[in-house]
């Protein structure tokens, strides 16, 4: 397992690589200035000090040197540590992405923790009662949710339960002083209809890959088998259907992680969330590229992991398949 890990890990080197050089470009191929967006328009007025900040900053962010010289020290210094200076936030990039981390990285882990916890057992009923009222019934609810689009889902979930009945709030991070009681209770407050709204949509999809895997396990010969024997229906669905459906349910679950984090960027725009999605709109409007280029490195990366885990995964939930 350990070699497995090793080797995997050395494999993803070149793709780090590949990716890095391929967001590098597009980023220098982007239109507009970086500097001018990182200096007050009123200095136009005096041009000689506008020429000497513009010259001081553009040095600063490098932009003084050749495209391979910038790339070049742009690895060294992330490998480092040193992920780069905002110039729209005027402070060091790996700053301006910690807070909205930690804010886009619960609302993730909620909603595809709550959505797995949810359509695993829906999915084996409705796969176990198929055509039954339940099934029916939870395939209408699924193809809905499929259907839905996100900012549709979050801003019918504002309509009733912030500004018809004014449970919640409608958007917005909380007020109150961080690490009092009071903030973590307005914080799961304002938190709860982005949840809700994620979770609406990787819950639909799951549901039915769920139910799909678990249908074609049972059509198997080793479950008639199973059943000849004598052996309970609940250790027949647990132990033999469910534990040979799971590598694709794994797959699927892998591939939400990925989703969910490159697609919360809408539903935190929606509830004015500070994640990182609402970050790198900003960046990407202010042509901040060292912000841009840091989010999306931890993106292809998040996403590198992810097929590792799922990887390894698969040797974990079924025998079968050897880790070499």
């Amino acid at each position: 397992m350990l070699k497995f890990f090793g080797r995997r890990i050395l494999s993803l080197i070149p793709v780090v690589i590949v990716i890095s050089i391929m967001l590098f470009v597009i980023m220098k191929m982007m239109p507009g200035d970086p500097v001018r967006y990182m200096l007050p328009p009123g200095l136009i007025r005096d041009p000689e000090i506008y020429q000497m900040l513009y010259d001081q900053a553009y040095t600063k962010l490098g932009l003084d040197k050749s495209l391979p010289e910038q790339y070049l020290l742009w690895m060294k210094k992330m490998f480092t540590g040193d992920f780069g200076y905002s110039s729209y936030w005027q402070q060091e990039a790996i700053e301006v992405i910690k807070e909205p981390l930690v804010n886009s990285n619960l609302i993730n882990a909620f909603s595809i923790g709550i959505a797995f916890l949810i359509s695993i057992p829906v999915g084996i009923k409705s796969a176990v009662k198929k055509d039954s009222l339940t099934d029916r019934g939870w395939q209408v609810l699924s193809l809905f949710g499929m259907s839905m689009p996100t900012f549709f889902i979050g801003l019918t979930l504002i309509f009733w339960f912030s500004l018809k009945l004014g449970w919640f709030p409608s958007g917005g991070m909380p007020y109150e002083a961080p690490g009092t009681a009071d903030f973590y209770l307005s914080y799961l407050k304002y938190l709860i209809l982005a949840v809700v709204t994620l979770t609406i949509g990787a819950l639909a999809g799951t549901i039915r890959y769920v139910r799909g895997s678990m249908l074609e396990a049972l059509s198997k010969d080793y479950i008639r088998t199973a059943r000849a024997k004598g052996l309970r229906e609940k250790v027949v669905i647990y132990t033999h259907a469910f534990r040979n459906a799971l590598i694709p349910v794994v797959t699927i679950m892998s591939f939400s992680i990925i989703g969910l984090f490159g697609g919360s960027a809408i539903t935190e725009q929606i509830f004015v969330w500070n994640g990182i999605g609402t970050v790198l709109i900003k960046a990407l409007n202010n042509k901040d590229y060292n912000v841009v280029l840091l989010m999306n490195m931890f993106y292809a990366v998040l996403s590198l992991a992810a097929n590792i885990i799922m990887d390894i995964s698969y040797a974990l939930v079924d025998p079968r398949v050897k880790v070499e």
